[in-house]
């Protein structure tokens, strides 16, 4: 089958294939964890086994949970080993053999994110733990807990997945050792591994073991990561070097094409042979007109197939309407677990973003096409919360989803769509191919809000402003009814040369939003605050850019407490900048790439830290030294136009230890740890 006649054809409907025969079994109350849980369920055995790293809430904003329990509504049987000791294989016998595969994931994040800062500095605590506490998972979990299957059952197949797999898929820079790795397909010695969001392959895969094991063919499914031994028969191989060439357009006209980045060990000696990897990996993203891709590690070949097709509406309602017990496991006997604090009242709209930020991996993840639930499926949603959710007060926490504002928009034309290799919707300027109406989205809010028993629909997933700026109707719309005094929003930076690293649009857009916010709460009578989020040390930016975002945050008179430092996650666009030097958003050529500067030493990296909370006295003595050495003493002194003053208090200092400061108003009400002054 050609690569171009497989993007052309329609994906099989996820609930079209024949159950398997447990099916008879029928729906577990909670998917078991137990031996006792079985036999209760009259099961002599799984026939799938999911290992994961967070504690097990059966509800769709846990993907472990979707994924058993679509599992199950296939009529495969599920079992669930939720953070087990990994110190030694028994917690991985605890269920027996599973008949078709262990399905391994380090959780709905990444493990090591979960566990270590951006500065590498260990975390204490956990979010997806019973009682929040940390060190209930290892480091790199998903070649732990895969490794320790195979200690356990040494034949039972190994079938990696979640975001710590899927952005790991091929050789990739690890920030915390500081070196590319291998796929984590092959350290975690598995057999297969399913990227992105990944139904279509787990129920395909699933189905066809338990028809014929491992001893078959599988590269023909989208979404996987698999071994070869070569490449097979029938396709031609073009090399990741030529696609920046003029002869591209040759290239990609031919059918059972398939790229072959350099090599894993090329890219671990050569950073610009890895920005080019990282550059046709992100090309080769739109499941339309990708094509598959592979890299040698060693003997053997890591071949991905395409991306996989989005879900339809009709599938995204069916997946969120299993039949989910919507609370964690009885096991945990009550014991709070902050992931699921946060979220048991909250809904999910619609997976996805366009938006193509380089340093994000939601995209990477979920892809640029968004997937959107259909209206009546999420207000059958929000009255199951209302009648079923233990606590409901009458208020949603959030509806929304990896963005606030992408319900149901897509590109106007879908053969346009499947032909766009474009990283972005919205980068440099919103697409004119891409419909931005909110209209459907304010039409759910309304809808939303008018179900009996609830009092107030939140909005708590980030605003993409640059889309919003498109719909003033939807702004007031938010304004008025969705917003709870604060509402987040990403601007990331006010310069011109991170933000185009960023694939960020200018701080102009960002004015245009504040004006129409503000506006908008003085017509509600509402005073109103928003928190600007901001981004240090990314690559692409200078001592100096930042210095420009502390005057600016000063100007407008903000004091932001919580702000992030750079964090290079795998295989993201942005972490290509800093491993390589080089920017992947443009052509990679050999010795004519260019280059890209990266904020890597820890002084440099608390320096811009130190920019974006000017305000707090524990870091004037660090600002002082870099505007000096800037040629920037001028800023330093009590004037309104200055930046830092030239004397200390007393017992302050310490650069990087800042204290909490608090809009006034805030303050005084009592309110929340995360404050900036506000607007409106």
């Amino acid at each position: 089958m050609t690569s171009s006649i497989l993007a052309l054809q329609p994906a099989k409907p996820l609930f079209s294939y024949r159950k398997h025969w447990a099916h008879r079994f029928g729906v577990a109350p909670f998917l078991p964890m137990s031996r006792a849980e079985m036999e209760a369920l009259g099961w002599d055995s799984c026939d799938v086994i999911l290992v994961t790293g967070d504690a097990y809430i059966d509800h769709p904003s846990f993907g472990m949970a979707i994924v058993g329990r679509l599992l199950e509504a296939q009529g495969f049987r599920v079992g669930v080993i939720a953070q087990p000791d990994w110190r030694d294989a028994s917690a991985f016998e605890a269920l027996g053999k599973p008949n078709l595969f262990f399905g391994v994931t380090s959780g709905n994040m990444d493990s090591m994110v979960n566990r270590y800062t951006s500065d590498r500095r260990l975390r204490h605590n956990d979010s997806y733990t019973p009682g929040g506490e940390g060190g209930k998972r290892p480091d790199r979990a998903v070649i732990v807990y895969a490794q320790r299957c195979r200690e356990a059952f040494p034949g039972a197949p190994i079938v990696l997945g979640g975001i710590e797999a899927s952005l790991r898929r091929i050789a990739h820079y690890d920030y915390w050792s500081d070196k590319v790795r291998r796929s984590i397909l092959l350290d975690a010695k598995a057999d297969l591994l399913l990227y992105g969001n990944a139904e279509r392959a787990l129920v395909e895969v699933a189905h066809r073991l338990a028809k014929r094991g491992l001893d078959q063919d599988f590269f023909d499914i989208r979404g996987l990561a698999l071994l070869r031994e070569r490449t097979p028969d029938g396709w031609t191989e073009a090399s990741a070097e030529d696609l920046d060439s003029p002869d591209e357009g040759r290239t990609r006209a031919a059918g059972d094409i398939v790229i072959r980045l350099p090599s894993c060990e090329q890219v671990s000696r050569d950073v610009e042979s890895y920005a080019r990897a990282s550059r046709v990996l992100h090309k080769e993203s739109n499941p339309g007109n990708a094509r598959p891709l592979t890299q040698r590690h060693g003997d053997k070949d890591v071949w991905l197939t395409a991306p996989p097709i989005p879900l339809t509406m009709a599938e995204m309602d069916a997946v969120y309407d299993l039949p989910f017990a919507r609370a964690p496991h009885p096991s945990y006997e009550g014991a709070k677990i902050p992931a699921w604090e946060m979220i048991r009242h909250s809904v999910t709209i619609m997976r996805g973003c366009f938006g193509g930020c380089s340093f994000c991996s939601i995209t990477e993840h979920e892809g640029r096409i968004i997937q959107s639930r259909s209206e009546a499926s999420i207000l059958r949603e929000i009255e199951v919360i209302r009648d079923k959710t233990e606590g409901f007060t009458g208020i949603i926490s959030d509806i929304g989803g990896p963005t606030a504002n992408m319900y149901r928009l897509a590109c106007r034309d879908k053969e346009t769509e499947a032909l766009c290799r474009r990283p972005s919707c919205v980068y440099p300027d919103v697409c004119k191919n891409l419909d931005t109406s909110h209209d459907a989205l304010i039409q759910l809010y309304r809808k939303a809000r008018a179900i009996p028993g609830v009092k107030k629909v939140m909005v708590a997933s980030g605003v993409r402003y640059d889309l919003a700026v498109k719909s003033p109707a939807y702004i007031r719309e938010l304004v008025e009814h969705h917003v709870g005094g604060y509402l987040k929003i990403a601007p990331e930076h006010t310069e011109s040369g991170p933000l185009s690293k960023m694939m960020k649009p200018g701080i102009g857009s960002y004015d245009r939003f504040k004006q129409l916010f503000d506006a908008a709460a003085r017509a509600a009578k509402k005073e109103y605050y928003l928190i600007p989020y901001f981004i240090a040390a990314h690559p692409g930016t200078s001592d100096e850019d930042m210095m420009h975002l502390a005057l600016w945050l000063k100007r407008n008179k903000y004091r932001a407490d919580q702000v992030q430092t750079f964090l290079p996650s795998p295989m993201a666009l942005s972490t290509a900048m800093y491993h390589s030097g080089f920017d992947p958003l443009k052509p990679v050529r050999r010795g004519a790439s260019e280059r890209v500067d990266a904020v890597k030493g820890l002084r440099q990296r608390r320096l811009h830290k130190a920019f974006l909370r000017y305000h707090d006295p524990e870091n004037w003595p660090m600002l002082r030294e870099a505007l000096k050495a800037m040629g920037r003493a001028d800023l330093i002194g009590p004037g309104k136009h200055q930046l830092v003053p030239g004397w200390q208090p007393k017992g302050a200092g310490k650069a990087g230890e800042g204290r909490r400061v608090e809009h006034p108003a805030r303050a005084a009400r009592g309110g929340r740890k995360f404050l900036t002054k506000g607007v409106g």
